[in-house]
């Protein structure tokens, strides 16, 4: 409930600030301010969207999600990240335009929305600051980039007003946006890999083999499956080949040391068949046998 309430909270106040700024870098003629603004209002879209999905995130399963809802966080940073890559390449695009037409802009006016600028994404980012979901991480992080981008479009004022070098302007922002593209793109092999049901970078499959082999009347394992609804929650199957019927507790008080909490575990006797095909390599030249 926190969580959401801090979501709300900088929803509420970087959708207010971006149309304002908007108008701001209109009013001052800077490409900086406006790029700020495009990155500012596509974090307050996403962070709205955060909000009902991470709403929806919390819902207990039930027989249409078996898993539990919360891949709709997942789904959260995945639009967030898609509106963000668009929005800085989009502005990009236009300060390339005012390196080749440079025009006349409003320095004093800069520095004011820039000092405005740090202090109200500073705010945001810490409301936003204590949360552990994926989502809620990457709302985080737009926050402290806000934060970061108006320091330098603060900086690049105060040394424009100065110098009056038109060319700083375009430069920072393109600096901004590159920075963007940078994170989003990290973000989305992040998901993409939970999509794709890739092993958890955190979970090394052989280590836990061994570590499980080492207990007592544990024969073989085999069929380890392990992935993540959300990168922080893991969940594994797999077959357990042994004639001991309190294996199971010690097969799942050994994965809670790898951080795994959901698990379904098959036990085979030593004298019955694997039936799956792509079991181990052993099992498809016995199969290939009987044939």
């Amino acid at each position: 409930m926190k969580t959401e309430k801090n979501i709300l909270i900088a929803f509420i106040l970087n959708l207010g600030f971006s149309i304002f700024e908007f108008f701001g870098g209109i009013f001052t003629n800077s490409v900086a301010i406006i790029s700020d603004s495009v990155h500012d209002m596509g974090d307050a879209i996403s962070i709205g969207l955060s909000y009902f999905l991470e709403r929806k995130s919390k819902k207990s399963p039930d027989n249409n999600y078996t898993y539990g809802y919360i891949r709709y966080s997942v789904l959260g940073g995945l639009i967030t990240t898609l509106i963000l890559m668009v929005g800085s390449i989009l502005v990009i695009y236009g300060a390339i335009n005012r390196i080749i037409n440079p025009v006349e802009i409003n320095y004093s006016g800069m520095i004011i929305f820039a000092i405005f600028g740090v202090i109200i994404n500073f705010m945001a980012a810490y409301f936003t600051s204590r949360g552990d979901s994926i989502n809620q991480k990457s709302v985080n992080l737009h926050m402290l980039e806000d934060v970061l981008g108006w320091i330098v479009v603060l900086i690049g004022a105060i040394i424009m007003n100065f110098t009056d070098i038109k060319l700083i302007d375009p430069i920072m922002s393109i600096c901004v946006s590159l920075f963007i593209l940078w994170h989003a793109l990290k973000n989305f092999k992040k998901v993409l890999d939970l999509f794709l049901e890739k092993t958890p970078n955190n979970i090394d499959i052989d280590k836990i083999k061994d570590s499980l082999l080492k207990i007592s009347n544990v024969e073989d394992i085999h069929h380890i499956h392990v992935w993540s609804i959300d990168g922080y929650n893991n969940y594994a199957t797999l077959h357990v080949v042994s004639n001991n019927k309190d294996i199971k507790n010690k097969i799942r008080s050994k994965l809670k040391d790898f951080n795994i909490k959901h698990v379904t575990i098959e036990v085979e006797s030593k004298d019955e068949e694997c039936l799956d095909k792509n079991c181990d390599v052993d099992n498809q030249k016995h199969h290939h046998h009987h044939h």
